[in-house]
C-alpha cells in the first residue's frame, strides 16, 4: 500500500471518529439536559398539586367542624385533586390523601364543635389531619431531588 493513502485514510477515520464523538457528546448532554428540565417541571407540578390539596382540604375541614351540611361543590374539588394524585403521585401519598377526605367527611357526621372545643383540639394537635401527607409529599419531592442529581 501506498503511504499517502495510509495517511488520508487515518486522517479520514480520525476526523469520522472526531465527528462523530462530538455528536454522540452532544446527545447525552441534550438528553441529560432534557430530563433535568422534565423532573424538575414534574416536581414544580406535583407541589402545586399539593399545595392546592392541603388549602382546599383545610377549607373543607374547617367547614365540617362547623357545619352538618357538607358543602358539595368543595368536596367535589377535594376529590378532583386526589383525582389528579392518582396520575402524578405515589400510591403513599393517595392513600394519605384518600385518608384525608375519609376524616373530613366523617368529622360532618359529628357534632358541630365549639370554640372551646376547637381549643382543645388544637392544644392536642387533633386538628391537624395533614402529618402522614406532608411526610409522605416530602420524601417524594426529596427524591425527585435526588434522581436530578
Amino acid at each position: 500500500m501506498d503511504a499517502s493513502f495510509i495517511s488520508a485514510l487515518a486522517a479520514l477515520v480520525g476526523a469520522a471518529t472526531g465527528g462523530l464523538t462530538s455528536v454522540l457528546s452532544s446527545w447525552l448532554t441534550q438528553k441529560s439536559q432534557a430530563r433535568v428540565q422534565w423532573l424538575a417541571q414534574d416536581k414544580i407540578r406535583r407541589q402545586d398539586l399539593y399545595k392546592e390539596f392541603i388549602e382546599v382540604a383545610a377549607k373543607c375541614h374547617a367547614d365540617a367542624l362547623q357545619h352538618e351540611q357538607p358543602e358539595i361543590s368543595a368536596l367535589v374539588e377535594l376529590y378532583a385533586k386526589i383525582g389528579r394524585m392518582h396520575v402524578l403521585s405515589s400510591p403513599r401519598i393517595v392513600a394519605s390523601a384518600e385518608q384525608i377526605g375519609r376524616e373530613i367527611i366523617d368529622t360532618y357526621l359529628e357534632p358541630n364543635k365549639t370554640f372551646p372545643e376547637l381549643r382543645e383540639m388544637v392544644d392536642s394537635n387533633a386538628i391537624n389531619i395533614f402529618g402522614g401527607f406532608s411526610e409522605a409529599c416530602r420524601e417524594e419531592l426529596e427524591s425527585i431531588r435526588a434522581e436530578q442529581f
